[in-house]
């Protein structure tokens, strides 16, 4: 079935979970792609919603209608010293890249990292062939504070670095 574009009526909210056979096929088929995420692409859906619906912080999902787009998952970084940096994850579905829903929920993320009096946003492994991902993120503040090279085994280029990249919210 084809994909149904954001239109004016996307939105972000909360995860629930009826939600997760819409977002499940979402983070299955990036896994699978390998291309972006540095997760095992042997991840069942049972242990892909450990990993993406895990406490602490919140999951949300970006929908237009009642289809899902898109999801994030955010909250510490780390736990004590290093929890007040924030982490966030995005997912979006193939068939809605480059309509504003990864952009959406990168802004949601920040407003409510920013809510939670989180002094910055840490990405800890962006796949630096994700350009689109990258540029992004620099739209909204983010640098690159560091590359771990080669750590990345992207499908078809090889080994490519792996980004940190940092925003200060305070």
């Amino acid at each position: 079935m084809p994909m149904r574009m954001p239109t004016s009526d996307l939105h972000i909210r909360d995860f629930s979970e009826e939600d997760w056979p819409q977002v499940w096929p979402i983070v299955q088929s990036i896994v699978l792609a390998q291309d972006t995420f540095t997760y095992d692409p042997a991840m069942t859906a049972e242990a892909g919603h450990g990993i993406w619906i895990a406490p602490p912080g919140r999951t949300v999902v970006a929908v237009a209608g009642t289809q899902i787009l898109g999801s994030a998952k955010m909250g510490p970084n780390r736990a004590g010293p290093g929890a007040h940096v924030a982490t966030a994850s995005f997912m979006v579905a193939a068939g809605a890249r480059g309509r504003g829903v990864g952009t959406a929920l990168l802004v949601d993320a920040l407003a409510w990292a920013r809510e939670q009096g989180y002094a910055g946003m840490q990405f800890n492994a962006v796949a630096a062939s994700n350009g689109a991902a990258i540029r992004l993120y620099e739209r909204h503040g983010f640098a690159i504070v560091g590359t771990v090279p080669g750590a990345f085994a992207h499908p078809s280029l090889g080994r490519v670095g792996l980004h940190i990249m940092y925003c200060g919210l305070t």
